[in-house]
């Protein structure tokens, strides 16, 4: 698994590429809220009866789903 510090910084290394003006700490954490909103509306939790992984599921397609529907409001 891909380091969380090294996955932070491509994160963030994207969405300053995307700006316009220098970032600030309010759009840092902006970002930070708004992945968090994401996860919070686009989750959902498998259960399983027995063996098997319970827990919490991000649909890839539906995350790359919402990023169109962002850049055409």
């Amino acid at each position: 698994m891909t380091d969380k510090k090294e996955v932070t910084q491509t994160i963030w290394k994207a969405f300053c590429g995307e700006l316009t003006q220098e970032p600030t700490d309010d759009m840092r954490e902006a970002l930070a809220t708004t992945l968090r909103e994401v996860v919070k509306q686009l989750q959902y939790y498998l259960y399983s009866k027995g063996e098997g992984v319970d827990g919490m599921v991000l649909n890839a397609r539906d995350i790359l789903e919402v990023a169109d529907e962002l850049e055409n409001l």
